[in-house]
């Protein structure tokens, strides 16, 4: 086995935090049975927001950045939901769970034979935070100066992969490696905050192992 890497120093000549990858061959995919989701309309999601924000407040979500190797190049692992649109595996925490533990509990949930097993899941930096800023507004990388109450705020994390594992992905889900050089600014097929992705990865060097 060998291994690429570029190392990139700044200014103050201080290395830049690297990313282990390992190539996508080295994990295995499994299926399990499906997960329930909500057939709702826009307008019924938009209510049902609306109502948890009344109930609960600020409505907070993790999503984890996960990284493989193909083709010499670093991929972001993507979940596809009804073969229609892409989402970074996460989810909405519950009421007083941290951002860790309730990042460990929805990958758990998405990608494991067993859910109750959360501890072998390895979060890292804090990425980025996005903002939505009204029930139907898309999400934002900042705050308005004009906001008072922000409606969402969701959450990006490293997420660093060990050697090898299994993902256990519901047959309802697709899970995909997608090249960081088709995802980036490609608002059009992945959505703001997934082809933002890239950029927020440009502080950490790759250490690509074959």
């Amino acid at each position: 086995m060998g291994d690429h890497s570029v190392t990139v120093t700044d200014n103050n000549n201080h290395q830049s935090t690297v990313i282990e990858i390992y190539p996508l061959g080295s994990y295995y995919f499994g299926s399990k049975d499906p997960i329930a989701f909500r057939d709702e309309t826009v307008a019924d999601r938009v209510q049902r927001m609306k109502s948890n924000f009344s109930a609960r407040g600020l409505r907070t979500c993790v999503q984890a950045v996960m990284l493989v190797e193909l083709f010499k190049h670093p991929h972001l692992l993507l979940l596809q939901v009804r073969n229609a649109f892409f989402k970074l595996p996460g989810g909405r925490l519950r009421p007083g769970e941290s951002d860790i533990d309730g990042l460990q509990r929805k990958l758990s949930r998405m990608l494991s034979v067993n859910e109750d097993e959360t501890d072998h899941w390895e979060v890292g930096d804090c990425l980025g935070m996005w903002w939505r800023s009204d029930f139907e507004t898309l999400l934002y990388p900042y705050l308005s100066p004009n906001l008072k109450v922000p409606k969402e705020c969701t959450k990006l994390y490293l997420v660093k992969l060990p050697a090898s594992r299994k993902f256990i992905v519901p047959k309802n889900l697709k899970l995909l490696a997608v090249p960081l050089c088709q995802v980036h600014e490609n608002h059009k097929t992945y959505g703001p905050v997934i082809s933002g992705v890239p950029q927020l990865l440009s502080k950490f060097s790759f250490n690509i192992n074959y």
